[in-house]
């Protein structure tokens, strides 16, 4: 006679899938490497503005920048995701309605939602705005439902790796995208528009502040650009080459 095993609750791994920080379901799980102890991407981010240390172990991540040893877990995000009904469709709808409320109207365009990904450069900049009248087709169309964003991608000239600035200006900075895109994504985006070698490495900043590569636009916008009380449109992003300090 074949064994019954006994039926799991949710509540039986709340050990594993719950923020020490804040106590709810973990949301955008992010692992700090050092120690390898999960949190919310928001609550951890928040916690590293006034600590380097972990906030369960107490290990120091890093002296100056612990954002760097931050990765984010999709794996397990999508565990979560299948252990608890709803909560994916309940965080999508939220970020959703966050957007809807706190998305600027650029020349008179109401909502953003139905651009592609990513536009032509500058088709947001000047007087005309976005529109879809770039090359591309409809590649990317599985980004139309995604909340979209504006940046402006300026140019820092500081001495880079090779001991001169190798990197320049964008012809158009102005690009419209999905807020989900990461930092990750706006440097491959960089590397290819300037023809920069495979081996050269950028910093894409926020206010002063490198970004670290698995944040999204939405949550360098949400934490390091409205919450700052930067009120212009769009958000502006820096980028330079990566700074040697050995």
């Amino acid at each position: 006679m074949a064994a019954t095993g006994r039926r799991h609750l949710v509540k039986d791994f709340n050990h594993f899938i719950t923020c020490y920080l804040c106590r709810g379901y973990l949301i955008k799980p992010t692992t700090v490497t050092e120690c390898l102890h999960t949190f919310c991407k928001s609550c951890i981010v928040q916690h590293f503005e006034e600590s380097n240390d972990c906030p369960k172990c107490g290990i120091q991540v890093h002296e100056t920048n612990p954002l760097e040893m931050l990765r984010l877990d999709n794996t397990l995000e999508e565990i979560i995701f299948k252990l608890v009904p709803g909560l994916r469709e309940k965080e999508e709808q939220e970020e959703v309605e966050f957007w809807k409320k706190n998305q600027p109207r650029e020349n008179g365009q109401e909502n953003l939602k139905y651009q592609r990904p990513w536009l032509p450069e500058g088709a947001a900049a000047g007087g005309g705005g976005a529109d879809d009248d770039g090359d591309g087709g409809e590649e990317g169309d599985y980004h139309r439902s995604d909340p979209q964003i504006a940046i402006c991608l300026d140019c820092l000239h500081n001495t880079g790796q090779s001991g001169e600035s190798t990197v320049t200006d964008l012809m158009k900075r102005f690009i419209r995208c999905s807020s989900r895109v990461t930092v990750g994504t706006i440097k491959k985006f960089l590397s290819l528009k300037l023809k920069l070698p495979s081996s050269y490495e950028l910093d894409v900043l926020c206010n002063g502040e490198i970004m670290g590569r698995d944040h999204t636009l939405e949550f360098i916008y949400m934490t390091r650009w409205r919450l700052h009380g930067e009120n212009t449109y769009p958000m502006v992003l820096e980028y330079r080459p990566r700074i040697d300090f050995g």
